[in-house]
C-alpha cells in the first residue's frame, strides 16, 4: 500500500500564507499607539542613537487590540516562569516623534 499525503489540512486547521513581499522578522525596540473609536495603530521602530526607522505598522479593531494584549501578558507569564523575572528595559530620554 502506497503511504499518499494529503493536501488538505486537518479537519479545523487554518493555513496561514505568509505575502512574498514580507522579507522577514524586523527588530523593534520602540512603538507607538495611537487609536480612535474603531481602531488602534500600533507603529514600531528601530531607535538607533539619534535616528530610527518604522519597521512595521499593524492597524486593528479595538476587540482584537485586547485580545492580543492578554496574548502578550499570557506568554510574558509564561516565559518569566520558565527563565525568570524580566526587566523593564530603559525607555529614550526624550519622546520619539515623526518629522512631517
Amino acid at each position: 500500500m502506497e503511504n499518499q499525503k494529503s493536501n488538505n489540512p486537518p479537519v479545523g486547521a487554518q493555513e496561514i500564507k505568509i505575502a512574498d513581499n514580507i522579507p522577514g522578522a524586523e527588530y523593534a525596540n520602540a512603538m507607538q499607539i495611537n487609536h480612535n473609536k474603531d481602531e488602534f495603530q500600533m507603529i514600531f521602530l528601530n531607535i538607533l542613537g539619534i535616528s530610527g526607522r518604522v519597521t512595521g505598522k499593524i492597524i486593528t479593531s479595538p476587540g482584537h487590540f485586547k485580545r492580543m494584549i492578554a496574548a502578550m501578558v499570557d506568554n510574558l507569564k509564561k516565559y518569566e516562569e520558565r527563565f525568570g523575572e524580566v526587566e523593564k528595559s530603559v525607555g529614550p530620554e526624550k519622546e520619539i516623534g515623526f518629522k512631517g
